[in-house]
């Protein structure tokens, strides 16, 4: 079904105002991991901006991680921090969903948040370097834990869990054992390790494209039941083989881009952007794939799709369609 036309033309409203809070942590959180020795109290900054990506995911969690996405396959504050912004705000979903107690909660989304801050500037220029790393960047790329550890010590941060973690976020430890089995930093460790991966496979470099999500996940979970990822599982369940803000080809031939999740993680809302024959659509057509045709055939790496789109529309698309009382509502009188 099409959108009615107004729906694309709307006045400001909650959404107009999402991205740009997203935008904002963004580059907020890029300038705090690129000079963290001039921040004034760098721990309450980190808290800050913990909180506010609180905020925006309990505003709306699927328009949250379609903006996420987005913005971290566009970004133009640099790889670091935009790697930094997709880690924490899912491991922030993560740790609701393992029922992390609030200690544990906050250390796992800190780390993800400072987990590089030794090698920002390396990290950014890796993201952009066509060649494979020299010995000079491998050798920052194995100690940078250890490193980002030190710095943060330096800067006053006192919690040893937040630390411990951030000291050993690249160690592979077992996936046979249970999370609640582990102690509390390795339990932390395989959340991260997890997420931190994730976000790598999905993320483009000049090295290499970035990965489809489902790719992503599938890699993650493995073949094998009995080497299967706790983490990479818990993570198909919450976010989905193709999370909103990720692009798709359906069955009709179309491309399309997700807009929210259902009950199902593999038959998501979805909005045709490209139909068959790379016809660029002049307006998005919604299919809410667990109701019927047409379905996901297969997931789409960011950079095999080349239109531009509009991400507040997007969004309150996507919010139109699951609740179009409650969307309706929010739109001043007279659209």
């Amino acid at each position: 079904m099409t959108a009615p036309a107004p729906l694309l033309h709307a006045q400001d409203d909650e959404y107009e105002d999402l991205l740009s809070l997203w935008s904002d942590l963004e580059a907020g959180l890029s300038v705090l991991l690129a000079r963290p020795r001039q921040a004034q109290d760098f721990a309450a900054k980190v808290r800050q901006f913990d909180q506010w990506l609180q905020d925006l995911v309990t505003h709306d969690i699927d328009g949250s991680l379609y903006l996420m996405f987005q913005l971290a396959a566009t970004s133009t504050v640099g790889y670091s921090a935009s790697h930094a912004l997709v880690c924490g705000t899912l491991c922030h979903i993560m740790a609701r969903e393992f029922g992390l107690p609030e200690n544990e909660r906050n250390a796992l989304v800190r780390a993800a948040l400072t987990m590089n801050i030794a090698m920002t500037r390396m990290q950014d220029e890796l993201a952009v370097q066509r060649e494979q790393p020299n010995a000079a960047q491998k050798e920052m790329i194995g100690s940078h834990p250890v490193q980002s550890q030190a710095l943060l010590e330096e800067l006053d941060i006192t919690n040893d869990l937040w630390l411990d973690l951030v000291a050993q976020h690249h160690q592979r430890l077992p996936e046979r054992t249970p999370l609640q089995q582990l102690s509390p930093v390795d339990r932390l460790t395989r959340i991260l390790g997890t997420i931190d991966r994730y976000a790598a496979m999905i993320s483009p470099r000049k090295s290499r494209p970035g990965r489809s999500a489902t790719d992503s996940v599938r890699e993650l979970v493995g073949k094998d039941v009995q080497e299967r990822d706790e983490v990479g599982l818990m993570l198909v369940r919450t976010v989905g083989l193709c999370p909103p803000g990720t692009f798709v080809r359906l069955d009709n031939g179309d491309i399309a881009v997700v807009l929210r999740r259902s009950e199902k993680p593999n038959l998501p809302l979805v909005a045709s952007v490209v139909e068959r024959g790379d016809k660029v659509l002049s307006a998005p057509r919604l299919h809410q794939t667990a109701e019927g045709p047409p379905r996901v055939q297969s997931a789409l790496a960011r950079n095999a799709v080349t239109v531009d789109l509009n991400h507040r529309a997007m969004v309150r698309l996507g919010l139109y369609a699951a609740q179009p009382r409650q969307y309706l509502a929010t739109q001043p009188a007279g659209l």
